[in-house]
């Protein structure tokens, strides 16, 4: 079952209310996402921990509903 990107957008910003999220279907198949989160939140941590942070906000859809999501994340 594919997830469509505004439920990702909604999930992210729901965790990170301050963020701007821009999402891309790469494939075209609603399975393949690159997601590029900018939040001041993500200040003072490490790549690896803002990458948990959006993982996080996903709930476990991530493997499941989602198949693919690549993540870049900025500091705002």
């Amino acid at each position: 079952m594919a997830m469509d990107l505004k439920e990702i957008e909604s999930l992210i910003k729901e965790a990170l209310a301050d963020a701007t999220v821009e999402i891309q279907d790469l494939a075209g198949d609603g399975n393949h996402y690159s997601a590029t989160v900018t939040s001041a939140k993500f200040s003072g941590k490490s790549k690896i921990e803002q990458h948990k942070m959006v993982y996080n906000s996903l709930k476990g859809k991530m493997g499941n509903e989602l198949h693919a999501l690549a993540i870049k994340t900025k500091e705002q």
